[in-house]
C-alpha cells in the first residue's frame, strides 16, 4: 500500500480551500443572514401593513390567529404572503441588479469603442504628410 502525495487530508484540504467551496460558504452565510432581515421586513412591517385593514374587519389582532373548525389558514395565508413578497424584493433587486450591469457594459462599450487622440492624431499627421509628399512630387515632375 503506497501513499501518494499526502494521502486523505491532503485531499480534504485541496478540496476546501477551492475557491468556489469558499465562495459557496459565504453565499449560504450570507444568504442566511440576509433571509433573516427580509423575514422580518415582511413579517413585521408589510404583512401587518397590508393586512390590518382585513384582521380589523375580521376582528383578529394576528393573522396566525385565524382558523376555522381547528384548520390553522392564517397560518398558511401569512406563509403565502410572505412567500410573494420576498419573491417580489428579490425580483426587484435582480432587475436592479441587470439594470446597472448592463449600464456599467454599455459604459465599458463605448470606452473601449472610443478611439485614442493619440492615434486618431498620428493618423491625421500621417494622411497630411502623405498629402504633402505626393503634391511635392506631383510639382518636380
Amino acid at each position: 500500500m503506497t501513499r501518494t502525495n499526502g494521502g486523505f487530508l491532503a485531499d480534504f484540504q485541496k478540496f476546501i480551500m477551492r475557491g468556489n467551496v469558499i465562495d459557496l460558504a459565504v453565499a449560504v452565510i450570507i444568504g442566511g443572514a440576509f433571509g433573516k432581515i427580509v423575514e422580518s421586513f415582511v413579517g413585521d412591517i408589510i404583512t401587518p401593513t397590508l393586512l390590518q385593514p382585513a384582521l380589523s374587519a375580521v376582528g383578529a389582532d394576528d393573522i396566525s390567529k385565524l382558523s376555522a373548525n381547528g384548520i390553522k389558514y392564517g397560518v398558511f395565508l401569512s406563509t403565502v404572503i410572505n412567500f410573494l413578497v420576498i419573491a417580489f424584493v428579490i425580483f426587484l433587486m435582480i432587475r436592479a441588479f441587470e439594470k446597472a450591469k448592463k449600464r456599467f457594459f454599455r459604459q465599458e462599450t463605448v470606452e473601449a469603442e472610443a478611439p485614442d487622440a493619440a492615434l486618431v492624431a498620428q493618423e491625421r499627421t500621417t494622411a497630411a504628410l502623405d498629402r504633402l509628399s505626393n503634391a511635392l512630387e506631383t510639382r518636380n515632375l
